[in-house]
């Protein structure tokens, strides 16, 4: 079992990671123009939602396996990210 929820967590922070540059990325065409913020908006906003169920998938997997270590350094993360898009005009 242990070792399902860490080849999980892999995958899913490998994809928390890709979203992650995928924002800077696009952030960066919005400071040079080649986007304008209407659609840079909805670009990044049809993301926050899954980065948000990601994240939290993996904080609870942490949790109820009982790696409290992990558990309590994704918790800041997750709370910011609920708090996020708990904001989130989607």
């Amino acid at each position: 079992m242990e070792a399902v929820v860490f080849v999980f967590s892999l995958l899913d922070c490998c994809a928390l990671i890709f979203l992650s540059v995928y924002f800077i990325i696009t952030l960066s065409d919005l400071e040079c123009d080649y986007i304008n913020a209407r659609s840079c908006c909805s670009k990044l906003n049809k993301w926050v939602i899954p980065e948000l169920i990601g994240h939290t998938i993996v904080t609870v997997l942490m949790l109820i396996s009982l790696h409290w270590f992990i558990f309590l350094l994704n918790l800041p993360v997750a709370t910011w990210n609920i708090y996020r898009g708990s904001s989130c005009p989607c």
